[in-house]
This record gives structure tokens, sequence and C-alpha cells, in this order.
């Protein structure tokens, strides 16, 4: 059985919360994640979204 591939999220600062999708009842614990600025995204430990950093709209927190 295949499992769908883990949400991704297209974001415009390199730290960011994740506290999983509360809508759907799925919600985890709120975790600050920072953006490596090698990789460009970072996944979180919980839920495995993975936030993806836009270079070209990034704030100045890089």
């Amino acid at each position: 059985m295949k499992r769908p591939a883990p949400e991704e999220v297209i974001v415009t600062s390199r730290r960011v919360a994740c506290d999983g999708d509360d809508a759907a009842g799925l919600g985890h614990p709120r975790v600050w994640l920072a953006i490596s600025a090698d990789t460009g995204f970072v996944d979180c430990g919980y839920c495995d979204k993975r936030f993806v950093l836009d270079r070209d709209h990034a704030g100045d927190d890089h």
C-alpha cells in the first residue's frame, strides 16, 4: 500500500512553526523549525510536513 507524499508548504521565512493539521484533528504540539541555508527546506519531525523557503520572496531573517 502506497502512502501519500507529505505536504509541502512554501514559506518566506527561515523560522517556521508547525502544529500539524488541526482542521482534520491530526495536530501535534507546536514546534519551531529553522530552515537551513544549505538545503532550503526543513521537515517536521512529527508530521513530516516539508517547509520550503521561497528564496526569491524571503524576508530579511535569512
